[in-house]
């Protein structure tokens, strides 16, 4: 705890600076393998970085006892592992993003202060070994008074490690983006949206909300802690297989023409019925209208998304051909993007999933080929293209609820982006399919609710539903994992009517 503590402190000298279990946190979110990746969003969703990070100061924290234990015997092991700690530490500081020539130094400064609490530690703890044999005989063991005074130490180390620990995070805060998010006084649109057709939320209870309030939509990234970009300081480069390149800061963009649209986010780890979706009203620039201004080249296929801590997204020129409302975005329901959803500005493309397109805390965009660039997903395994498939998920009752026999509400959401829904079906047990009745639509590129009214009766029942694009694909009922480009399969839930 001590020199992880240290290390936090050493880190919050400079923005330049990450604690080494940030660093180690974000080089094994790089290296671990994709099975274990998609176990961990299964199982954990977006507490996934809570997690980790609760993980790495686990094992530390293990790491940290089995070198004490070594310690008591032979000193230097203690020393010696420690020092290996801190080699893990600054090899992945050094790999992170416009990493400083010092990036390694709270790494070795967690060193120095582990070091220094293990020495105390032993001297509280009466070993008297014999100076010329320190590192080969056994320990002796500690009287009761001995043993005391190790126990108020080891309290004293670990409150001192808090404090410090608590302090280097303080600190480190004061790099936060907030005030910068604060100050930020965005235009209003130049072709402002509309307001909501009438009916477009059917207002069940337990159905999800027509828009995804900013504090409940999902967030799934390899950024372990929320990258601080600050407007005043940020500019997005358009450049590569471009005829001029552009470089614009936060308020060249927001002066241009803004435009808003209701868009539907997509996840390609979200599981059949899963939650990892959201809707909601963007502002921004569009995203066409920018690659026109710097000019594509011929034999350009693919358009890169960079964000500021290096992940990339990728996604096909092609996308943008029909006229939909990609833009790199600047606001989210109506305020300025928050923190964890890539202040200052992000790109959203409609009909893609995220890992292709949903670039955040955006820096560049370059102009590139498919056969000179593999974006981050797709150097792991994933598919190089992934438009959204139609698919429907059931939202109330929920799967194993008890509930009474009578009329019974079922209801959900259903998407087909870029084609919109023209019919959800919905099937009790093994009967029928049953047209469900639809919410008004607001576009094709937001998800449309539905909902069906059951006469329950007692006993145990299976609800599955499906969704036909108003093109005549309806969703498939094989199903798949969400690996390599987006699940399939019919939603299904079972529940209990009680009579």
């Amino acid at each position: 705890m001590g020199a992880l503590a240290v290390g936090e402190l050493v880190a919050g000298l400079s923005t330049h600076l990450v604690s080494p279990v940030v660093s180690v946190g974000n080089e094994f979110i790089d290296r671990v393998p994709r099975p274990v990746k998609d176990w961990a969003i299964a199982w954990f969703g977006t507490n996934d970085k809570v997690v980790l990070v609760g993980g790495i100061v686990v094992t530390a924290l293990l790491f940290g006892c089995a070198l004490g234990v070594a310690a008591r015997s032979r000193t230097w092991l203690g020393i010696a592992g420690l020092g290996v700690f801190a080699l893990v530490g600054a090899a992945a500081a050094y790999q992170e993003v416009d990493a400083a020539w010092f990036a390694g130094l709270p790494s070795l400064a967690a060193w120095a202060g582990g070091a220094a609490v293990l020495l105390w530690l032993l001297a509280r703890a009466h070993l008297d070994v014999p100076a010329q044999h320190e590192d080969l005989a056994p320990a002796r063991a500690p009287s009761a008074t001995s043993r005391r005074t190790f126990v108020l130490g080891s309290i004293g180390a670990l409150s001192a490690a808090a404090v410090i620990g608590s302090t280097g995070r303080w600190l480190q805060g004061r790099y936060s983006a907030a005030a910068s998010r604060l100050a930020v006084m965005l235009p209003a649109a130049s072709r402002p949206k509309l307001p909501v057709v009438d009916g477009v939320d059917l207002e069940v209870p337990g159905l999800s909300s027509w828009y995804t309030p900013n504090t409940d939509f999902y967030r799934i990234d390899t950024a372990l802690l929320v990258p601080q970009v600050q407007a005043e300081d940020w500019s997005l480069r358009i450049h590569g297989m471009v005829d001029r390149e552009l470089e614009l800061s936060f308020d060249e963009l927001v002066s241009r023409e803004l435009f808003e649209e209701d868009i539907t986010l997509l996840c390609v780890s979200n599981e059949v019925g899963g939650s990892l979706v959201g809707n909601a009203r963007w502002l921004g620039v569009r995203l066409d209208e920018l690659l026109a201004e710097a000019g594509i080249q011929p034999d350009a296929d693919q358009i890169v998304g960079r964000s500021s801590d290096g992940f990339t997204t990728g996604f096909p020129v092609s996308t943008l051909d029909d006229g939909r409302a990609a833009m790199v975005a600047v606001a989210m329901n109506g305020e300025p993007l928050p923190l964890r959803h890539g202040f200052p500005a992000r790109l959203v493309v409609p009909g893609l999933y995220g890992y292709l397109s949903a670039t955040k805390w955006l820096t560049e965009i370059e102009l590139t080929r498919f056969d000179q660039f593999d974006q981050y997903w797709v150097q792991r395994g994933w598919s190089a293209e992934g438009p959204i498939k139609v698919m429907s998920r059931i939202d109330t009752p929920k799967g194993l609820a008890r509930i009474a026999a009578g009329t019974v509400t079922v209801a959900g959401v259903a998407w087909a982006q870029n084609v919109g829904i023209g019919r959800v079906e919905v099937r009790i047990d093994e009967g029928e399919w049953i047209e469900a009745t639809l919410a008004a639509e607001e576009n094709t590129m937001t998800w449309r609710q539905w909902r069906h009214e059951w006469d329950a009766t007692p006993g145990r029942h299976l609800i599955t539903v499906r969704a036909t694009g108003h093109a005549g694909l309806t969703q498939t009922e094989d199903r798949a994992l969400p690996f390599p480009d987006g699940a399939t399969g019919w939603h299904e839930i079972v529940v209990n009517v009680e009579g």
